[in-house]
């Protein structure tokens, strides 16, 4: 498992920590895998990041080639990470 920090942009971050959005659609450059977690940053093109992010896990993944999504990417099912430990 590893963790990956990703921009988000307000919108779709907004739908993800309302538990409207349960994916996630990504160029797979990172190499993702099932159990990894995504800290979701939200973040405005014209602001920069906005001090709020998420923590979510990937539970499924359906690699692009197929379907309609365009090789190189994944659609990445998501659920509640754990919080992340509290630093002493």
């Amino acid at each position: 498992m590893r963790e990956h920090s990703l921009k988000c942009w307000v919108h779709y971050f907004d739908a993800i920590e309302r538990g409207e959005k349960t994916f996630e659609v990504r160029r797979n450059d990172r190499g993702f895998v099932k159990g990894d977690v995504l800290i979701l940053e939200r973040f405005s093109p014209e602001l920069g990041y906005l001090d709020k992010s998420v923590r979510r896990t990937v539970i499924y993944i359906l690699h692009g080639g197929q379907f309609g999504i365009e090789p190189g990417y994944v659609v990445m099912g998501l659920a509640d990470a754990p919080k992340e430990p509290e630093q002493p």
